[in-house]
């Protein structure tokens, strides 16, 4: 668990999960004698990574982790091929639970989720060149923890992967992570894109990353945020803007016509994808906002919404109908309400 003070010490014990040791045993890592990097390493033989990543075929899942014991997930490195992102599906499964309590597109669970690289310099996530993925999310268990990858494309997909956890007692009153991934494409007219719906127990909200494509003209981040928690019919929490609620203003408009790329350790827009005049015809983003420092905390339920919101001519508002991919991470007790179900290939697809 989180330690708080690094001088402290802990019995706690430090393991790691690679296609270099797939069950993270003590004394168990660089043995492998075949793997992906078998013909690299023949003239040096066991011990020189003869296994740095693994191949998944199409359509089959991938055990990226099966940990029995109490403990917590600490850190999780990760990459692949970007035309791969939306393409492999993340599961985390606590204390062997039937359904998942994430379920989200590696990309999206990185804050890349239009698969064209993206930095990020963040507290929860960190994505370094090129396409290093890396989550810090801590992610506790009492009796087991599991982790899948699935592939859905039509090819085979290579993963290198890294987790590293440990394996000690669990406060009582630690909650469990969760993630969910949700995409309206197109939003339709004069509603609101959903981040979470249907939150059942106590807990807390914890980040939101969007991946949101543009289909008009001119500025789109007039929208509202909304959290509606035990039993709201109006929401306690309504934010001023779009830009507003990832920590900018004024459009993100910086220097002058130019929007203001930037990532720090609780919010971000560190992607902007312009038009190329081509093929790439609307301008898309990628945004994050973490409240680590400002938890939402709910009793009984949560719901999380979101406007896309635009400007007509004489100044009146423009409800849009954008690409809006959502990511929504929080912290609950188990049980947790089943997911909706994800979209097929087509429907997870950047277009």
């Amino acid at each position: 668990m989180h330690l708080g003070n690094l001088s402290r010490l802990s019995h706690a014990q430090t393991r790691s999960i690679s296609a270099e040791n797939f069950d993270g045993a003590k004394g168990k890592g660089g043995m492998a004698t075949e793997g992906t990097g078998l013909n690299a390493s023949r003239d040096l033989g066991q011990g020189w990574k003869v296994s740095p990543s693994v191949s998944i075929p199409a359509k089959t899942t991938f055990m990226l982790a099966n940990i029995e014991g109490s403990g917590a997930i600490q850190q999780i490195w990760m990459t692949m091929f970007p035309d791969k992102w939306r393409r492999a599906i993340v599961r985390m499964y606590w204390d062997g639970e039937e359904t998942p309590s994430v379920e989200v597109p590696a990309g999206d669970f990185f804050c890349n989720g239009w698969c064209v690289r993206c930095n990020v310099s963040s507290l929860a996530v960190c994505v370094n060149p090129a396409g290093g993925f890396n989550c810090y999310w801590e992610m506790p268990f009492r009796k087991s923890a599991r982790i899948t990858l699935e592939n859905i494309g039509e090819d085979a997909l290579t993963c290198y992967y890294q987790i590293n956890y440990a394996l000690t007692d669990v406060p009582d009153d630690a909650a469990y992570f969760h993630a969910q991934w949700r995409r309206s494409n197109p939003l339709p007219y004069k509603t609101d894109h959903t981040l979470l719906e249907g939150v059942k127990g106590q807990g807390h909200y914890v980040g939101t990353y969007l991946a949101w494509g543009v289909n008009n003209n001119g500025w789109w981040g007039e929208g509202e945020i909304k959290f509606f928690m035990d039993g709201d019919k109006w929401p306690t929490i309504c934010g001023t803007g779009t830009e507003d609620y990832f920590g900018g203003a004024w459009n993100f408009e910086h220097p002058k016509g130019e929007y203001g790329v930037f990532s720090n350790p609780y919010s971000g827009l560190p992607q902007v994808l312009k038009p190329d005049g081509l093929y790439q015809s609307q301008q898309r983003f990628g945004l994050y906002r973490w409240h680590i420092a400002d938890p939402i905390r709910f009793e009984r339920d949560l719901r999380v919404t979101i406007q896309a919101l635009g400007w007509r001519e004489g100044r009146r508002y423009l409800p849009m109908q954008d690409d809006i991919a959502s990511t929504a991470f929080w912290y609950q007790a188990e049980p947790h309400a089943p997911f909706p179900q994800l979209p097929d290939r087509d429907g997870l697809e950047v277009i």
